[in-house]
């Protein structure tokens, strides 16, 4: 069994951040860890604190993990602040994995701000050169390249732009466009599009964690990068289909409806 490793945020709502990572990965048919980098009192109606882990904690996590445990992917979230970042970045030089996707976390669904502005450009310079694959949705892929993105040609060019800064592989989430939910993966050697339903679902929380977690997962298993977003993909929105009215807010993706289908417990 792969063991794949999330260094991230805690949702204590259960449906982002570690906990959506976690469940992912086991969904996934892998073992899954976590560093904590920083806890959120959150719901499925938004988030109300958030309390960053030092960094010298996090660094020991890090630590307690690769000197004990065979790291096989590891998938990086929300970071915070620059001394997080400074802090994983550090640490993932010099102690390479065979899989690394980052999720450049930047605002909660409900639009709360995950990563302070002077970390972004620390993220570009420290941590893009590292990733096997950049996840960013269409505000972050803006964010972080300084494009405006309105078509599938946009998304295209952003992810030609951040390959340049570094990453080798870079998949923009087209979520948000009002067209339909294709992705667009850019490496050096070609760009392919996934094509994706939007589908009119209420439950979406934690959908852009699960994405990414379940790509790293499939990716440390299989080692077909292409072949894992496709699966991914199927993954999650069959999580999206099923979403959970927990709360009274936007409730989680169902991250486990077939294995509770197969075992009759679906209502």
């Amino acid at each position: 069994m792969k063991h794949l490793l999330t260094i991230a945020g805690s949702d204590s709502s259960g449906g982002a951040g570690i906990q959506a990572d976690l469940k992912a990965f086991s969904a996934c048919g892998t073992y899954g860890m976590s560093v904590i980098t920083a806890l959120t009192a959150q719901n499925t109606q938004g988030v109300a604190a958030i309390h960053d882990v030092p960094s010298d904690f996090v660094l020991a996590q890090l630590e307690a993990v690769f000197e004990d445990i065979r790291v096989d992917g590891v998938k990086v979230g929300m970071l915070s602040r620059p001394g997080i970042l400074e802090t994983v970045a550090a640490f993932l030089e010099t102690h390479h994995v065979p899989v690394l996707v980052v999720d450049p976390v930047m605002v909660s669904k409900s639009g709360h701000a995950l990563l302070q502005p002077e970390a972004v450009a620390l993220l570009v310079r420290r941590l893009l050169p590292l990733a096997g694959l950049v996840t960013p949705n269409i505000p972050e892929a803006e964010a972080l390249t300084g494009l405006t993105i309105r078509t599938l040609a946009d998304m295209e060019a952003a992810g030609r732009r951040l390959v340049g800064m570094g990453a080798r592989a870079v998949l923009v989430k087209g979520g948000h466009r009002a067209e339909g939910a294709t992705d667009v993966l850019v490496t050096a050697e070609g760009v392919t599009t996934f094509p994706g339903e939007r589908l009119d679902a209420k439950h979406t929380h934690g959908t852009g964690c699960s994405l990414s977690s379940a790509c790293a997962a499939l990716w440390a298993r299989t080692g077909d990068l292409e072949a894992s977003i496709r699966q991914a993909k199927a993954y999650v929105a069959t999580g999206i289909r099923h979403g959970l009215a927990v709360g009274r807010g936007i409730g989680p993706i169902h991250h486990f409806y077939d294995l509770y289908e197969k075992a009759g417990i679906n209502e």
